[in-house]
C-alpha cells in the first residue's frame, strides 16, 4: 500500500509524511471527525505479513494506550486498513532526544529537568505494570515548549494481570522467551545482555546511560563493536558523568552511577524513588551535596 497527501486511512487524511522507522512510516494527517491534526503510523505491507512484527506493533499500541500520562504519547485510534495496521497518536512538534544531542549539549539544569520528566513517565508506566525495554535517545521526544515524551513501546513487557504493582510481580508476556535478547545496544541492562527475564529496573540502568549521556555528550558504554560493546555492559565500570564534564553535582553522579549498578538489587528500587533522588540532587545549593544514599545491603 503506497501512502501519499490525499489518502485516507478510515476518517485520517494524510497530509505529509514525517519519517520512517523499522516498524512502519510516519505521517502527519488530518482527523476529519474531531478536526484535529494526529500521527499516523502504518506498518508496510510487507512487514504486515510477519506476525512476531505485528504483535509488536499491537504490542505497542496497547502498552502506550494504557498509560494516561503527559509523558507518554497519547494513542487516539487503530486500524486496518488493506491487511497493514496502523496507530493514531498524538502529533509533537520537536525533537527527539538523539536529535537534541546532536545539535547541542543541553546544561545540568536542562538535563536534569528533563530526567524528572522521564523518571516521572516511567514511574507511571511501571505502576501499570509495563516494562518499556528500549529506552534510549531515539526513544524519547523533547517537544518544542520543552515537555518529555516516551515513544514506541514496541519492545514492552506487559503485566498478565492488568494494574498489578511491578514492585511486587514478576512480569510476563507470551511474546518473549527467556533467552531471547532485547533491546538497543548501548543501554541495555546486563540482565538482558545475558538474555535473562527482566523488570522494571532494567528501564532504570537504562535512564542511568541516558543522563550519563545528557550530562557529558558521551555514552555510558561504547566500543569498537556491538560486541565489545555489550562486553562492557557486563564487565566495565563506566566513569562517572564528572570525570569528563567537572561540574556536575555529586549528587548527580551517584544517581547516575547507581543506576547503572550491574546488579539490579543495588539499582534504585523504583522509578519514584529514582525521581524522588533527583528532585534533592537538582535543588538550589545540591551542587556539594553529599551523593545519594547507597542501598541497604540485601
Amino acid at each position: 500500500m503506497t501512502l501519499g497527501p490525499g489518502h485516507r486511512l478510515g476518517p485520517y487524511e494524510i497530509l505529509a509524511p514525517l519519517g520512517a522507522g523499522g516498524m512502519g512510516v510516519v505521517f502527519e494527517a488530518q482527523d476529519t471527525r474531531l478536526q484535529r491534526r494526529v500521527a499516523v503510523k502504518v506498518m508496510p505491507s510487507d512487514l504486515a505479513a510477519d506476525p512476531q512484527r505485528v504483535a509488536r506493533f499491537e504490542r505497542e499500541a496497547r502498552a502506550a494506550a494504557a498509560l494516561d500520562h503527559p509523558g507518554v504519547i497519547a494513542v487516539y485510534d487503530t486500524g486496518l486498513a488493506d491487511g497493514s495496521p496502523y496507530l493514531v497518536t498524538e502529533l509533537l512538534r520537536g525533537r527527539t532526544l538523539r536529535e537534541r544531542l546532536v545539535r547541542e549539549q543541553p546544561d545540568v539544569e536542562t538535563a536534569g529537568r528533563w530526567a524528572r520528566q522521564l523518571a516521572a513517565a516511567l514511574a507511571a508506566a511501571h505502576d501499570k505494570g509495563i516494562v518499556h525495554r528500549d529506552l534510549k535517545p531515539e526513544n524519547v521526544f523533547v517537544t518544542a515548549d520543552g515537555r518529555v515524551k516516551v515513544l514506541d513501546f514496541g519492545l514492552a513487557k506487559l503485566l498478565e494481570v492488568p494494574g498489578a504493582d511491578l514492585a511486587s510481580a514478576p512480569t510476563r508476556t507470551s511474546a518473549t522467551a527467556s533467552g531471547v535478547v532485547l533491546g538497543t545496544v548501548g543501554y541495555m541492562s546486563p540482565e538482558q545482555v545475558r538474555g535473562e527475564d527482566v523488570d522494571h529496573r532494567a528501564d532504570l540502568f537504562a535512564f542511568g546511560a541516558l543522563l550519563h549521556e545528557m550530562l557529558t555528550g558521551a555514552r555510558a558504554f561504547v566500543g569498537p563493536s556491538a560486541v565489545e560493546t555489550l562486553g562492557a555492559i557486563l564487565h566495565s565500570e563506566p566513569k562517572p558523568p564528572s570525570a569528563s564534564a567537572p561540574g556536575i553535582p555529586p549528587a548527580l553522579d551517584a544517581i547516575v552511577m547507581r543506576c547503572l549498578r550491574k546488579d539490579r538489587e543495588e539499582r534504585f528500587q523504583s522509578a519514584r524513588d529514582l525521581d524522588f533522588a533527583l528532585s534533592l540532587a537538582l535543588e538550589p545549593g545540591a551542587a556539594a551535596a553529599t551523593p545519594a544514599p547507597e542501598p541497604a545491603p540485601a
